[in-house]
């Protein structure tokens, strides 16, 4: 028995020395028992994405079982990844927003076969890591305001919102006004509302995990009510992925309409990671001008695993702001995320528990990352209207239509007519004037 603990000890502290030495954990100002409790903390505030995931692209027509799997695996293998390869507590996943863009707007929406839109989803990423490696990303970003891509985090906040909301039954359809509150006699609605309620409770109390809490609450309320029943058991060997994996359809995705999807998911999951780092590197002082390395290795990750979440059957795969829960809580090296990534092995044996959650359940969180996406919004100046109506344009644009893609172009088209009718011309540059012919392309190809 002594023995036996001996080399115990002597292994662990070998892989202690392993951790310290590889993740530079003194020189970020931590240890590995504060990595591991970060690690813990962001894997609670974000395993909801996994059952979240699979509902939405359920609505899509595929496979609910095979989505939970393959979503499990990307969040593992993607955050594990990054982790090992950047050095940074950024966890990552499929990204809301993109997900529901990917299933509502071009499976439902364009009526595009889900295996076309993979395909989009590929060539998104496969664009995203070129640019990630070269300097045309540089000039992307340093082309597009900061108020351009607050308001489409914004307009992309209340495209998902709006989802929420209307797949609860909340928001229905009407032949006069378009829309109208719907059924609140409705048990189904009710869960829904109920969970909009508790989730709020939640994240107003500041506890943590308020997502994933709030789902299992509501879900609770659910049985109870007759709404959904319990499963007969809560684990399982994890379902196969075989009818997603490697069913995209690149060829069919090489058209000129589709020109304008690809950019769009590729241009969300830059907004969206760069908004990301920011919000959560920046503030744990793990990314600085001085070194961009960082950042640079992250954005790498994440456009490598979108390529890989396409191969999987999933949409654009992005880093999340849940990590900052995790740097709260002392992260600041990849050992988090490797640790994040661990955790989300235990993901792959809950298909039974994750298929029984009733679907008014889990999309409350839906309008509730809405509401987090537009929080930024008091940024703008509103006061300018040369500001003003492309972020407005952008907001509007993708709920009414139900497309980020026309939102994001109706915003192009709009900021470079203002430079041309002001007389500014030749603050545009090539990027932008490219972003804009893509643009018309969306509305003249659609």
């Amino acid at each position: 028995m002594t023995c036996r603990l001996s080399i115990i000890r002597c292994a662990g502290g070998l892989m202690k020395r392993f951790f310290e030495s590889y993740f530079h954990l003194s020189e970020r100002g931590t240890d590995v028992k504060t990595e591991i409790i970060a690690g813990v903390t962001t894997f609670l505030t974000m395993m909801y994405i996994v059952p979240l995931n699979g509902i939405i692209m359920k609505d899509a027509g595929m496979p609910i079982e095979a989505v939970i799997t393959a979503t499990a695996l990307i969040s593992m293998s993607a955050t594990m990844f990054n982790g090992f390869w950047s050095n940074t507590p950024i966890a990552m996943s499929v990204g809301l927003g993109l997900n529901s863009y990917f299933t509502y707007a071009l499976v439902l929406g364009e009526k595009l076969p889900w295996q076309t839109v993979l395909g989009i989803v590929f060539l998104s990423g496969a664009l995203f890591l070129v640019l990630t490696v070269t300097r045309v990303r540089r000039l992307i970003i340093e082309s597009i305001s900061a108020e351009f891509k607050i308001a489409v985090s914004a307009g992309i906040g209340i495209f998902i919102a709006f989802i929420g909301l209307k797949q609860m039954g909340i928001i229905a359809a009407h032949p006069v006004t378009y829309l109208t509150l719907g059924n609140l006699s409705d048990k189904n609605v009710l869960l829904g509302v109920t969970g909009i309620f508790l989730i709020t409770a939640l994240i107003l109390r500041r506890v943590r995990g308020a997502f994933i809490i709030g789902i299992a609450l509501t879900s609770m309320a659910g049985y109870a009510a007759g709404v959904s029943a319990l499963p007969a058991s809560f684990t399982s060997m994890p379902a196969s992925i075989a009818p997603l994996f490697l069913k995209l359809d690149i060829a069919a995705a090489l058209t000129p309409a589709l020109i304008a999807p690809i950019i769009t998911f590729m241009l969300t999951d830059l907004f969206d990671s760069l908004g990301t780092l920011a919000g959560v590197g920046y503030r744990a002082g793990i990314f600085d001008d001085s070194d961009s390395r960082p950042i640079q290795k992250t954005l790498e990750a994440d456009a490598a695993a979108t390529v890989f979440g396409s191969l999987l059957g999933l949409s654009t795969t992005t880093s999340f702001i849940e990590s900052a829960s995790g740097v709260e809580e002392g992260g600041r090296t990849g050992l988090t995320a490797v640790v994040t990534g661990l955790l989300f092995i235990l993901t792959l044996f809950m298909l039974p528990l994750f298929t029984a959650i009733p679907a008014n359940a889990i999309y409350p969180v839906l309008v509730m990352v809405g509401v987090f996406m537009f929080a930024d919004l008091k940024k703008i100046n509103f006061g300018d209207f040369e500001t003003a109506l492309p972020s407005f344009l952008i907001i509007v644009m993708m709920p009414l239509t139900f497309s980020i893609t026309k939102g994001l172009a109706a915003g192009f088209i709009a900021h470079v007519f203002i430079k041309l009718v002001t007389g500014k011309f030749r603050e545009l540059n090539a990027v932008i004037i490219i972003l804009a012919m893509i643009s018309v392309l969306a509305f003249v190809l659609d």
